[in-house]
């Protein structure tokens, strides 16, 4: 059935011709069967073979077949044609005008032609026998009413078909503009942290800096203490090769730091210290860590502390007054695990769908953004029993 359905669709002409030879037929067939004084014989089978013909074009050229069918309605008027069953297209070019995303004078053409044609048809051929006036004006009401009937059909498919098609073309827009929203949130995101990892790179050049003029100025009088400046700046120029390493690939906008000092950015160590200060703020927080904490580098550090500060950021915005959210720390051999929860209200499902452009913040791209900086994993949505969830996985180890 579907396969029907589709085959009808794309040949649309072959359709209209079809259905223009059975209105033919069944024409002929009619002109047959009446007696001859409905002569003359060869002006009905003309005016039947040309409505075929307004049948069988009527979606390639609407307009011209409406014009075509309104004066094969003046000729059997003058010719006395009585209307016969080839008359029946046109209520459908009717339809098909009116349907039409064509030009107005063709569909209003329609209209008044349609209705004009019962009044003139009972003018030029009354009712046979003694009806009254009211009769006969009743009959010509019953009669156009299949005329503007089919008006109204053609002209609401046309309004429909203009509604489906604006509210696909808004789609469309507004598809377009959240893929726009989003690549926008990367870019500033990337480039939030690259200025960020810059700050870092160039906190540990100074260290590197500081460390070796400490060696040069104890290197005679102690070779021990310039001996361990020499390993702090072999560590720490590592560390920094790590962290410019993640930094290539990143494009970075035209905003640059004015001089002045960098300073290192916050890590794990503060974790507590922003439980603290959301504590304060009168939201209820319960903090845990889970094995041995030790020093990573400082991008996962700095991962860490963001990916908690945005989480309990979006439980203070979206959680309601009584939530209460848990933040847990597991040190792995090989990474952090993070692991933070409310008990909130939570905000929609559609505001952490693709990704979290919820249009008005991108919390959730800017966490899948930093991990997959350190080349972590991410997982965030809501609790079946409510709330939100965040668990994150950062390896210790930068991503080949």
């Amino acid at each position: 059935m579907q396969r029907l359905y589709d085959f009808i669709r794309s040949h649309p002409t072959g359709v209209d011709v079809f259905w223009a030879l059975a209105l033919l037929g069944m024409s002929v067939l009619w002109i047959g069967s009446t007696s001859p004084s409905l002569a003359p014989v060869a002006g009905y089978g003309v005016v039947a073979v040309l409505f075929s013909v307004v049948v069988a074009l009527r979606r390639k050229a609407p307009e011209r077949m409406l014009v075509l069918a309104v004066l094969l309605g003046v000729v059997q008027l003058l010719l006395d044609i009585a209307p016969f069953m080839a008359d029946f297209a046109m209520l459908v070019v009717i339809f098909t005008v009116a349907a039409h995303d064509g030009p107005r004078w063709a569909s209003r053409l329609a209209l008044v032609g349609g209705l004009c044609a019962a009044p003139l048809s009972q003018v030029r051929w009354p009712l046979e026998g003694d009806v009254s006036v009211p009769g006969q004006v009743f009959f010509t009401v019953i009669m156009a009413v299949p005329f503007a009937l089919a008006w109204v059909l053609g002209d609401s498919l046309r309004t429909r078909r203009a509604y489906f098609a604006q509210l696909e073309e808004k789609a469309a827009r507004l598809e377009k503009e959240r893929e726009a929203q989003a690549k926008v949130a990367v870019a500033a995101e990337r480039a939030r942290i690259a200025r960020e990892l810059h700050d870092v790179v160039a906190h540990n050049v100074s260290v590197m800096v500081v460390q070796a003029d400490g060696a040069a100025y104890v290197m005679d009088s102690s070779p021990e203490t310039a001996k361990q400046a020499l390993e702090t700046i072999s560590a720490t120029g590592r560390q920094a090769l790590a962290e410019m390493r993640r930094l290539l690939g990143i494009l970075r906008t035209g905003e640059h730091r004015e001089a002045g000092e960098y300073v290192p950015q916050p890590d794990v160590e503060q974790i507590e210290e922003l439980v603290e200060q959301v504590r304060s703020a009168g939201l209820t927080v319960d903090l845990a860590v889970e094995g041995t904490p030790r020093a990573l580098p400082t991008g996962v550090g700095l991962t860490a502390y963001r990916i908690v500060q945005e989480a309990l950021t979006n439980t203070r915005k979206h959680g309601g007054p009584d939530a209460g959210a848990s933040v847990r720390l597991v040190y792995f051999d090989d990474g952090l695990g993070l692991l933070v929860e409310d008990d909130g209200r939570g905000a929609p499902q559609e505001m952490y769908e693709d990704g979290g452009a919820d249009g008005r913040g991108h919390g959730l791209i800017g966490m899948r953004e930093r991990v997959g900086m350190v080349g972590g994993t991410l997982d965030a949505g809501p609790r079946p029993g409510g709330g939100f969830r965040i668990s994150a996985l950062l390896p210790l180890k930068p991503a080949h």
